[in-house]
């Protein structure tokens, strides 16, 4: 059954988002949705053009889940990323997509997959959620490569491998993509995935349409830049994006360096038909949100 909303409902207390160590909140994003835009202030959007956007969980993650849903409606996003399964359902029951999910206990980033030591833990975490998701219609779940820790990004790849295979059959068998974030190395020191051309490698070891990346445009800006050219010549390898403003993580509008209308543009002209999430930290809101979902609308 679909959420009913209502303004008494939205003018009270909310729910708030079950706190998730490896996805919590920045401070700024705290700070910045004290006050957050009601539903009745925010102005509908209803996007032209044919990119599949989303918001990260951090950006609506002050709302509660029932009023981040009626959020996602009203400015034309398909879902939220990062959601944990004790949230699935709802977004299911009102139409929405989790667009990347999570698969609680895997360890965060820091333990990954090229490490041998993780592997075991995280092909049974694995092996759990991946027909949960798939019966949930949960498209992707996210995975990580884990911190360096003295491996070399050779040592790291093949381990990587080894490790993500065991997991390939069952996310080949009910169809659900699983996809490595990029990450910078300065703001995550020492994690191995931070350059695209590591990741791509990593998926081409693997050949399967169900191990993709997930390329953080914020983060690959920050570890490699040249976003456009890696876009283009990596997209087979791309599963998912994710977008915030650099520097700064913030707003994706004119006061920072990246110009997203040319990178969205690049990012259709590929064929890319998946999803693009929203998680930067707002300065004003789901004003912001709103705003970004705009700039993204290239047509």
């Amino acid at each position: 059954m679909s959420i009913k909303f209502s303004r008494r409902r939205f003018l009270g207390n909310t729910t708030a988002f079950l706190t998730a160590s490896a996805f919590s909140v920045p401070l700024r994003a705290q700070q910045n949705q004290n006050n957050p835009d009601l539903l009745e202030t925010l102005e509908e959007y209803v996007p032209k053009g044919s990119l599949k956007q989303a918001s990260a969980r951090f950006i609506v993650n002050q709302l509660g889940i029932e009023k981040a849903i009626a959020v996602c409606k009203r400015i034309g996003l398909y879902g939220i990323d990062l959601l944990d399964p004790t949230e699935w359902d709802i977004m299911r029951e009102n139409d929405l997509v989790v667009t990347m999910g999570r698969a609680p206990g895997h360890g965060g980033i820091p333990k990954g997959f090229n490490n041998p030591e993780n592997h075991d833990l995280l092909t049974e975490i694995y092996g759990k959620w991946i027909p949960v998701a798939a019966e949930k219609k949960v498209p992707n779940l996210i995975f990580f490569s884990g911190n360096r820790n003295g491996i070399s990004d050779e040592e790291g790849l093949e381990n990587c491998v080894k490790g993500i295979q065991r997991i390939v059959p069952l996310a080949e068998k009910h169809g659900v993509t699983l996809c490595m974030e990029l990450l910078n190395g300065k703001d995550h020191k020492d994690y191995q995935a931070d350059k695209t051309s590591w990741g791509a490698e990593l998926c081409h070891r693997i050949g399967s349409e169900r191990v993709k990346l997930l390329y953080d445009i914020y983060h690959l800006q920050r570890s490699e830049g040249d976003l456009i050219n890696n876009i283009n010549k990596y997209h087979d390898a791309i599963g998912h994006y994710h977008t915030a403003g650099n520097p700064g993580r913030r707003d994706i509008d004119e006061t920072q360096e990246i110009y997203y209308p040319a990178v969205i543009q690049a990012i259709l002209k590929t064929g890319f038909t998946g999803y693009l999430a929203h998680e930067f930290s707002p300065k004003n809101g789901m004003n912001s949100l709103r705003r970004a979902v705009e700039i993204c609308d290239v047509h």
